[in-house]
């Protein structure tokens, strides 16, 4: 743990993994025509790396035709009233292997929506970085800003976005049971 300026603290690669390992939902960032674009992916983390299911599309033909993505996951947690986020940047590729891919599918990743979602892809992390910081006293993070307490049995503390919102201040606390 260091500080990279007063009041936010720089994570360790070992604190980013285990806030990875315990989260769920998470944007991937790609490239598309020299045009950024984001996604809310559903993920869980494989080893030292990330995985995530696609159907044919713009994510997946960018993210494995371009390789270079970018993964972000974030949260709040009221009691320390600190928040955190972690950015993996990495490269992706489809998982073909056979054994590969039937090691995917035992795996607790299961589509969100009904479009067939036949596909993986692994992101192999070039670099994993996180913060830390505190949220001032006087601010007072609520459903104003878009968040409430999480009903996840994992974690009372935890927060997630309010459903509805024209923003997405943070990713829901939520792993498939």
């Amino acid at each position: 743990m260091s500080y990279i300026a007063r009041g936010t603290e720089q994570l360790n690669e070992d604190e980013c993994w285990d806030l990875l390992d315990a989260t769920s939902v998470g944007r991937l960032a790609i490239d598309i025509a020299g045009k950024p674009d984001i996604f809310p992916i559903n993920f869980v983390v494989d080893g030292n790396c990330l995985l995530f299911r696609s159907g044919a599309g713009t994510k997946l033909a960018a993210s494995v035709l371009l390789h270079h993505v970018a993964f972000e996951i974030d949260g709040y947690e009221p009691p320390t009233r600190t928040a955190w986020s972690v950015v993996v940047k990495g490269r992706a590729h489809l998982v073909e292997r056979m054994d590969e891919v039937f090691a995917a599918e035992d795996l607790p990743l299961f589509p969100w929506v009904a479009h067939p979602k036949p596909d993986f892809v692994r992101i192999t992390p070039d670099e994993v970085t996180g913060r830390r910081f505190h949220v001032l006293d006087d601010v007072s993070p609520d459903a104003s800003v878009g968040w409430q307490p999480s009903r996840s049995p994992r974690s009372e503390d935890a927060v997630r976005p309010e459903p509805g919102l024209d923003h997405h201040p943070g990713a829901p606390n939520v792993r498939p049971g």
